[in-house]
This record gives structure tokens, C-alpha cells and sequence, in this order.
């Protein structure tokens, strides 16, 4: 387990000036110090799409960054971040495995990620990119539409992954079919797929309806708006909001969000804390942002 308290993050890419396309594994380890310190008590470093080789460095550091913090916790050690003086601080978050952000991704819906990397869906392409590491990988996202999705989200489900739709162009008709191939979450609802409409809901619509699937909301401010996110949490089924962060490498900046050279949105600048503290400020009761934030992330995962 992760502890008596904390935040569960399932959706964080890097935190402060580490993130997870790395091929050391103490930049792992710093993240999970880094969101300790803001209150967060297990997280799944998320992988960004990139070359075959790229995302299997990322998944080795990791798992090595697993490793370690098993290791030291179990001697009942922890590192100290550089830079910082001796005091008491939290205990790392734990790391719990990864979160394989594509790459069957679509490149309609790419957001910030390279296209250029996205790989066509197929069992031997899966298999190139996760080989060995199928026993760390909990959640990957696929966009259910792209032909050879519906079997490979049937074969991620077989070894005990879950599937997350995302970064799609999904009418409701295949997310409803994505859900019936075994997919059970929605990542980062309503950003990077298909926009609501009132004469298709696409994946969105699908995300907020269904009182089955799950859906990752970022609530800083920026990716959804604050009317968008009472909607959410009024419309949506509350064991089914699961509160992420989406946070990305940042260093140090007061905006809570980031955007790329292009000037896309790439990710956001503050941990589940943060969220938290915005939500309260919309009136989400504490009950509600907790559930989301702990209790719901837990369950989905299978810690609960």
C-alpha cells in the first residue's frame, strides 16, 4: 500500500525539473520525493510516446526506481533531495508501476505528444515496446477508432492492463465499442479527443454518461474550465472521477500550466494538492475531492 495518507496520482509525467523521459532512475526517485513534499503518496509515472527504444529506457528506469525504493524501505532508509537541508521530511511517494501513454495513439488528437512516433495498433508492435516489463504496466491509453485498437485493448485487458481511451477522435458508437473490447478509463476527459457535440457526444460525451468507466480529470484551472469541471463532478458517477495531475517537468514557474514551443498545451505545473485546493475553491465538497483523489485512483488499480 502507499501509506496511512496521501494522494494517489495515476496520470504524472514529471514534477520540478524531472520527469520520466530519462534513462536514470534516481530522476524517478526525485519525482517521488518532489510529490511526497506536496502531499502526494503514490504516483504512476507516466510514459510519453516516443521511439520503441526511448519508451523501453523509460519503463527500465523506472522499474529500476522501483527496485531501489523497495530496497530502501525496506531497510528503512530514504534519499534526501540535493540541494535541500536535513529536515524532516515525508516519506517518498510510492511508486506503484507505470502509466504507457500511447503510442497507438491518434495523431489527429496528438496534443502535445509526437505524432511521429505514434505506431500503428498490433500485437507484435505491443510486444516491442513492453516485453518484460508487462509485470510494472497498469494503465496504458489507446484511441479505441484506429483499426486493430478493439483487439489489442483485448489483449492488454487478457495480461491485466488497464486500457484508457485517449487521444482520439472516438464517436460514441467506438467508444461504447473500445468499453465492450475491455476498456475501463478515460484519460484526461474531454482534452486531446473529439469535442462534444449535441449530435455526437464522442468520447466525452461517453466518458460523462456511462456509469461504468472511469474518467481522469485535471482540475488546475486551465485544461477545464471551472463550469466544466462542476459539471463533472454534478453529472458524473463520483466513484468513477478519478483526479490526476497530468503534471509535466516545469521547473520553477507560478502558471499551472505548460505549454510547448508551439504554444500547445503540454501538461500542467501542479500536483494533486494544488487540484485540491482549486476544487475547494469551486465549493466540491472535501468528501468528494477525496473520494476522487484516494479512494477512486485505489480502487481502479486494484489496491482496493
Amino acid at each position: 500500500m502507499w501509506g496511512s495518507s496521501g494522494f494517489i496520482d495515476l496520470h504524472t509525467h514529471g514534477i520540478g525539473r524531472y520527469d520520466t523521459r530519462t534513462e536514470r532512475p534516481e530522476h524517478i526517485l526525485q519525482m517521488a520525493e518532489l510529490h511526497a513534499i506536496e502531499g502526494t503518496g503514490a504516483i504512476l509515472p507516466t510514459i510519453y510516446t516516443g521511439t520503441v527504444e526511448e519508451m523501453r529506457s523509460n519503463l527500465w528506469s523506472v522499474r529500476k526506481a522501483m527496485e531501489i525504493q523497495k530496497g530502501a524501505r525496506g531497510r528503512g532508509q530514504r534519499s534526501e533531495l540535493k540541494g535541500l537541508k536535513k529536515k524532516a521530511l515525508p516519506s517518498p511517494a510510492i511508486i506503484l508501476g507505470v502509466h504507457l501513454e500511447g503510442p497507438f495513439l491518434n495523431p489527429e488528437r496528438c496534443g502535445s505528444l509526437d505524432r511521429k512516433t505514434f505506431l500503428k495498433p498490433g500485437l507484435s508492435a505491443l510486444n516491442k515496446v513492453i516485453a518484460g516489463y508487462e509485470d510494472i504496466m497498469k494503465i496504458i491509453t489507446i484511441a479505441p477508432e484506429i483499426p486493430g485498437a478493439l483487439k489489442l485493448i483485448e489483449k492488454c485487458s487478457e495480461l491485466g492492463i488497464k486500457v484508457n481511451m485517449g487521444h482520439s477522435d472516438a464517436t460514441f458508437k467506438q467508444a461504447v465499442e473500445g468499453k465492450k473490447a475491455g476498456a475501463t478509463g478515460i484519460t484526461h476527459l474531454f482534452n486531446a479527443m473529439r469535442p462534444f457535440h449535441h449530435r455526437e457526444p464522442g468520447l466525452a460525451g461517453f466518458g460523462l454518461i456511462d456509469e461504468e468507466v472511469y474518467v481522469e480529470v485535471i482540475a488546475d484551472g486551465v485544461h477545464l474550465h471551472p463550469a466544466t469541471l462542476e459539471l463533472i463532478f454534478s453529472r458524473k458517477r463520483l466513484d468513477r472521477i478519478i483526479l490526476v495531475s497530468d503534471s509535466v517537468k516545469a521547473g520553477k514557474t507560478r502558471s499551472s500550466a505548460v505549454y510547448n514551443r508551439d504554444g500547445v498545451l503540454a501538461g500542467s505545473a501542479i500536483p494533486i494538492g494544488g487540484v485540491v485546493r482549486r476544487l475547494r475553491s469551486l465549493g466540491i465538497p472535501d468528501a468528494e475531492i477525496i473520494e476522487a483523489s484516494t479512494d477512486n485512483p485505489a480502487r481502479y488499480i486494484g489496491l482496493r
